[in-house]
């Protein structure tokens, strides 16, 4: 899928993700502890942010989120409303260098190609101040699909796989990396990555 048909999908499939998904539980109080790392009062950047209820919702008040596609940016004005929204692509983030003490991304980098995905931890080092810290979702196999029938459309999934990742990360900036595993909207396991700039 091209970038396009990647965007008409998740217009065509947020409404479905956002009711099926359990807006609780383990991965969602993991921004608490990236909360514990960041300044006080910091600005995050919820990468992939969806409908919001996940980690925009969880994250301080003037927090901002960032979705390719208009209908997640639909939904999450109303499950967040006093949230800043923009629409934009992971690859080009539409924010200012050195800006943001925080940045999430759950479930989001692996919708882009995986030759694409040091450009987005380039992209998340640039708009990051020195010393910023990422929690987003770390995919454990290497994989690159198209996955009809998922929440009633198709997606587009990828991934170098987890060492690569983190190697990927480590090139971008990240001098420091940790992990943890929680539970996942939809009910598995999921392997979360936290990394430091500088």
């Amino acid at each position: 899928m091209d970038r396009n048909e990647i965007r008409q999908a998740w217009d065509e499939v947020s409404a479905t993700y956002a009711k099926r998904r359990d807006p609780a539980g383990s991965d969602a109080d993991l921004v608490d502890d990236l909360l514990v790392e960041l300044p006080a009062d910091p600005v995050v950047l919820d990468v992939g942010c969806g409908d919001g209820a996940r980690t925009l919702a969880n994250l301080p008040a003037d927090a901002v989120g960032v979705d390719f596609a208009r209908r997640g940016l639909e939904l999450a004005s109303d499950t967040v409303p006093a949230a800043r929204l923009v629409q934009g692509d992971m690859t080009a983030l539409p924010v200012a260098d050195d800006s943001v003490d925080g940045l999430t991304a759950y479930h989001a980098v692996f919708h882009v190609p995986r030759e694409r995905h040091p450009e987005v931890y380039r992209e998340f080092a640039r708009v990051l101040r020195s010393g910023g810290v990422v929690l987003m979702t770390l995919p454990s196999g290497n994989f690159e699909t198209v996955r009809r029938g998922w929440m009633g459309g198709s997606m587009f999934f990828s991934a170098p796989g987890r060492a690569a990742t983190l190697e990927q990360l480590r090139e971008a900036g990240f001098a420091e990396v940790w992990t943890e595993t929680a539970d996942d909207p939809l009910g598995t396991s999921t392997e979360f990555a936290f990394a430091r700039l500088g």
